[in-house]
């Protein structure tokens, strides 16, 4: 049983009740990814699990045998940012910077589920492609709290990204 986190394989945990998270954390030691709540209300241990965001507190460890997850080391480096990660710089999409990592995972696989049709709660039409509007963002957004109010960055830092000016 193996995990893959950022490309690297670990061997899944012996004791089955170990969050994702803490596996995360304490196991690979990527301390990007951050523990707010805990109990999957704040959105800081959002991550990728092939390609879908979720809640790493919610997920045990031992669910994942196989995936691969990305956390915010595995989308860009200090030498080499992604585009998402420049954009929260260029906007100021951050203050404190604990929900940034969460932020940042999340609006990454925000941008492709509204590339794959993928529609919300927000989106007026459900038989056409879902228009990148402030709403939608907010709401696809709306599982990431930002305790500093950062919000109107972070959705500018996401319509870069996607090619529109906010």
């Amino acid at each position: 049983m193996a995990i893959s986190i950022n490309g690297q394989d670990y061997a899944l945990p012996q004791d089955p009740r170990t969050s994702l998270l803490d596996f995360i954390r304490g196991e690979a030691r990527l301390p990007g990814t951050k523990k707010g709540c805990d109990h999957g209300q704040c959105g800081a241990c959002t991550v990728l699990v092939n390609g879908i965001r979720i809640n790493s507190c919610l997920s045990l460890a031992v669910t994942n045998d196989g995936d691969e997850v990305t956390t915010i080391e595995g989308l860009g480096t200090l030498a080499a940012p992604s585009e998402m990660q420049l954009a929260f710089v260029a906007h100021d999409g951050f203050q404190c910077g604990y929900c940034t990592p969460g932020q940042i995972c999340s609006a990454t696989a925000m941008l492709q589920e509204i590339a794959a049709g993928w529609p919300s709660d927000a989106t007026a039409d459900l038989g056409a492609a879902p228009a990148l509007t402030d709403d939608e963002i907010r709401e696809r957004m709306s599982g990431n709290l930002c305790r500093c109010g950062a919000y109107a960055n972070i959705v500018a830092a996401i319509r870069d990204v996607a090619g529109e000016n906010a």
